[in-house]
């Protein structure tokens, strides 16, 4: 049954990517209800408890059920580093650097480093009130380039490349993208569970 969920997000990026992986569905933003001011403290220390903060949050303001996501990239090398820090990288508490800016900063920190293993995250939440939830997340795995490379995507996608499509992330087309992102698979595992459930249960 076709249903109206709030993605927790408005972030044009994530929003364009995930309402083609949920066809049968009407995805809106905060900012279709009105909701100028989402920003919840992502203080979570892991991808879930942040994808669960935001998704409650939203729930609560507009009482509808609701979606977030929370991913980001862990580097090997770095322990994992940017993981849950994806967005706020090499801030400090500042200004968020551009993208383009982050993926120097990253290159930086791994040159002469052999170990290029790396893996997107992406963390889905469905929050459907009265603490029903739905978790489900997905990975893909690649190697840091050692430049840029490709002009699709966004954030960290044109360093991460793909050995097994010989490509960067960026490089790939948008059908391309959404059959093996981290993301793609996340919310085609999710679109799935919503096919078969009853929300009013």
């Amino acid at each position: 049954m076709p249903m109206r969920l709030v993605v927790a997000t408005n972030n044009p990026h994530k929003i364009d990517e995930l309402r083609p992986l949920f066809p049968s569905h009407e995805l809106l933003i905060p900012l279709d209800l009105g909701l100028k001011e989402f920003c919840p403290e992502e203080n979570g220390k892991t991808f879930f408890e942040n994808a669960y903060i935001k998704a409650k949050t939203i729930y609560q303001l507009s009482g509808m059920p609701s979606i977030a996501d929370d991913s980001g990239l862990c580097i090997e090398a770095l322990g994992g580093k940017p993981g849950i820090e994806s967005a706020r990288y090499g801030s400090n508490g500042g200004r968020l650097l551009t993208a383009s800016e982050k993926n120097s900063l990253l290159l930086s920190e791994l040159v002469n480093i052999s170990n290029r293993s790396c893996a997107f995250v992406c963390c889905l939440v469905l929050y459907y009130g009265k603490q029903r939830f739905i978790c489900v997340q997905e990975t893909l795995e690649g190697e840091i380039a050692r430049s840029p490379k490709g002009r699709g995507g966004f954030g960290y996608d044109p360093i991460v490349y793909l050995p097994q499509c010989g490509k960067t992330v960026a490089e790939l087309s948008a059908n391309e993208k959404n059959k093996i992102s981290h993301r793609g698979k996340a919310a085609q595992k999710m679109a799935s569970i919503l096919s078969s459930l009853n929300l009013e249960d």
